[in-house]
């Protein structure tokens, strides 16, 4: 049976790959199953190479903000690793400034801005108000974009 652990892909990416750290982060997108399988696809399929998230959590939360040629190992909804993606550009702009181009390189839905639009106001109200915080349009968004590098 294969390991698909994040551990068992990752030392199989530094097996063929140079300067690489130890450290790496493994994460699902979204905040359900059903939905990490469905992005996961997505970034494998190569239509998903971007993301948003909220950068007020961030500051809540003292997270690290990703990093231009950081590794991670994306998991899908079941804890699977299906692939390693590097970081290749991250901005922090309002939510109201969120570009066409952005929304479209997200890969989610029709690829609009109007559909990222509909899918991430309520996905970031609710983030907020888990921290007693109110959505407005200019909260500030963390965009990522990113590529695939290894897959399992």
């Amino acid at each position: 049976m294969e390991n698909r652990s994040a551990a068992a892909l990752w030392q199989s990416f530094k097996s063929r790959s140079q300067h690489v750290p130890d450290h790496y982060e493994a994460w699902a997108f979204g905040n359900t199953e059903e939905m990490a399988d469905e992005l996961a696809e997505l970034v494998l399929a190569g239509k998903k190479t971007a993301t948003s998230s909220n950068y007020t959590l961030y500051e809540l939360e003292q997270e690290p903000l990703p990093k231009v040629g950081q590794h991670h190992v994306l998991l899908n909804g079941k804890g699977e690793a299906v692939a390693v993606i590097m970081t290749t550009a991250v901005t922090v702009i309002p939510y109201n400034q969120v570009t066409e181009e952005h929304a479209f390189l997200e890969g989610e839905g029709d690829r609009s801005l109007a559909y990222w639009q509909n899918v991430h106001e309520p996905f970031f109200t609710q983030e907020l108000e888990t921290h007693g915080l109110a959505f407005h349009p200019d909260i500030p968004v963390l965009c990522e974009q990113f590529k695939v590098v290894y897959r399992r």
